[in-house]
């Protein structure tokens, strides 16, 4: 179809169904799985993938599986790579059929497999010892189907009841045992901001710091940085720009939370030309994962109001 043709009736379109669409999200309206269209950046610094959380009330509502996920990944969204959460097939890490099937499927549509983010498995970050032995060894079936499925890396958290301090040490030990066990699989062991201590990013690298292995890193997560939460929200929050800027240095992976936009397509809690930057200015060249969290677009628009920011960065710095 000639271009300006096309154009025509888009916008013709969009304008007798009296739907009216911010500019910045135009865009991707070329094509349902919101690809690229001819104008947008061919090479950008980093690559796009997508967190499967961005699709959480549709997984909890039934309405999509996880089985599901890559494929919604690649045709609805066009992105390359995909981050799985546990929680969404907590019952199968030992299933060797399933994980087979899961793979193919993802596999078949070129996707690469990222990592996988593991929530419920006990705190690692435990004081006690047994307790921290427990939440260790629950992970060792999730760094064996991630490392079937073709994952770099499983997403763990760093969490534990104690004092600062007492956290701390149990993280080293906790984090330690893990990362040894994932080396045989040549997996990373990476600890997102997602809470308590975890969100202080002086308090994370320290730890990441004092365990110095290689396979042992961090996943900054661009929104996760609240210190203290009451009923009526975050209290008191860890500087975003300054924890990212800290993490950086461990980064295996990165996640780019998204909440609310304005006219303009912005985040409106996050600076994303200001924080790509960082991840740039630290040399990572890596998949940056789609997080998306608000309540005010649904989780498709959501998601693709994200990946239109992202690109329209990665324009800007590339």
């Amino acid at each position: 179809m000639n271009p300006n043709r096309r154009i025509f009736l888009k916008n013709s379109a969009i304008a007798t169904s009296g739907i009216i669409l911010a500019p910045w999200l135009l865009e991707s309206c070329d094509s349902p799985s919101g690809n690229q269209s001819e104008s947008s950046p061919k090479e950008m610094f980093f690559k796009i993938s997508l967190a499967e959380w961005s699709l959480h009330k549709a997984l909890f509502a039934g309405k999509i599986t996880n089985m599901d996920f890559p494929a919604l990944a690649k045709n609805e969204f066009g992105v390359d790579g995909i981050e799985y959460v546990n929680q969404f097939f907590k019952d199968k890490a030992k299933d060797t059929g399933y994980l087979t099937e899961l793979k193919t499927r993802a596999d078949d549509l070129g996707l690469k497999t990222l990592l996988i983010m593991i929530d419920g498995e006990g705190s690692l970050g435990a004081p006690e010892e047994s307790e921290r032995r427990s939440a260790v060894e629950n992970h060792y079936k999730w760094v064996e189907a991630a490392k079937f499925l073709g994952c770099h890396s499983i997403r763990v958290n760093a969490h534990g009841e104690g004092t600062a301090e007492e956290v701390h040490a149990g993280a080293v030990q906790g984090l330690s045992s893990l990362a040894t066990f994932a080396q045989d699989y040549g997996l990373n062991v990476i600890v997102e901001n997602h809470g308590g201590y975890s969100s202080d990013g002086s308090w994370l690298t320290s730890v990441m710091a004092e365990i110095n292995m290689e396979n042992c890193g961090t996943l900054p997560d661009f929104g996760n940085f609240c210190l203290k939460r009451t009923d009526d929200g975050c209290a008191e929050e860890y500087d975003r720009y300054k924890g990212v800027t800290e993490m950086m240095k461990f980064a295996k992976a990165v996640s780019a939370k998204t909440n609310d936009f304005d006219a303009s397509g912005n985040e409106t809690h996050t600076d994303y030309k200001r924080m790509m930057q960082i991840v740039k200015d630290a040399g990572y060249r890596g998949f940056v994962g789609i997080e998306y969290e608000g309540r005010d677009l649904d989780e498709y628009e959501g998601i693709r109001a994200s990946k239109a920011l992202l690109e329209k960065v990665g324009a800007e710095l590339s």
